[in-house]
């Protein structure tokens, strides 16, 4: 099953199929959001998803009734990203407020990030750390860094700068996926840092060769080779041996991923 959001101000359950023609049949249409959803995620159940919207609210659907089950308010302007942690039991958001949110499944705001060490433009993307020896959040933002946070506190852990650009998006490596275990990608316009979150260090940084993919594919056209195209989606294999990219002009890149 695939969950997808839209700026048709809905959300999507897509059964997959093995046709070649039609991959996916849509089963179920929710709706009742008064603005663009903006980010979707399911839990690791599936029996539930969490959906950010550019209303300011999040909500959480109970995905077999088809029903809004809980609605979390708080944030004074859009949200961008939500996330499930590894137990399904706290959920995290980020805000063009910007602010980071920490709640449980009741609804309730447990700890608001927006002082002190918190970004200081819009946070763009969240994801929960699944390292449980020391859980973490992480978070991306346009004032071009990615900060790592104690989930049991929300205190600043590290602060990963070097970033040329606005970070899009973020993911973090799955537990188990030896030799890559806890690095983290961060996305911008010019390329994805993959950094090891142990050691605070960049060990890969990976840049898309638009000129060199046009030669490839026999295009004349000098403007595909000179445009420029963003990363806003990231996502790990399961073994974390492989990256996948979603960039603006519509191509998923993926990444091998070797050994550092």
């Amino acid at each position: 099953m695939i969950v997808t959001s839209s700026r048709d101000k809905s959300i999507i359950l897509w059964h997959l199929t093995k046709d070649e023609k039609t991959f996916g049949v849509a089963r179920r249409r929710l709706t009742g959001r008064s603005h663009f959803v903006q980010d979707v995620v399911l839990s690791s159940d599936s029996q539930f998803a969490l959906s950010g919207s550019w209303d300011g609210e999040l909500r959480l659907w109970d995905l077999n009734a088809g029903i809004s089950a809980r609605r979390f308010v708080g944030h004074t302007k859009d949200v961008l990203s939500v996330a499930f942690s590894i137990d399904n039991r706290q959920i995290v958001s980020a805000s063009r407020d910007r602010s980071i949110k920490l709640w449980n499944t009741l609804g309730e705001c447990k700890y608001t990030i927006q002082d002190g060490d918190a970004h200081t433009d819009w946070v763009s993307c969240v994801r929960f750390s699944p390292n449980t020896l020391q859980p973490t959040i992480v978070s991306a933002s346009w004032d071009k860094t990615v900060k790592v946070w104690n989930l049991t506190n929300c205190k600043i852990r590290n602060t990963l700068a070097g970033h040329s650009g606005y970070v899009n998006t973020v993911a973090v490596s799955p537990d188990g996926s030896f030799p890559n275990r806890y690095w983290l990608c961060a996305a911008t316009e010019q390329s994805i840092k993959i950094w090891d979150l142990e050691s605070k260090s960049i060990v890969e940084d990976l840049k898309v060769d638009l000129k060199a993919e046009a030669e490839k594919s026999d295009v004349t056209d000098n403007a595909n080779k000179e445009k420029v195209i963003y990363c806003t989606s990231l996502n790990w294999s399961a073994d974390g041996s492989t990256l996948f990219s979603g960039y603006t002009d519509g191509v998923i890149r993926v990444w091998g991923i070797g050994r550092y």
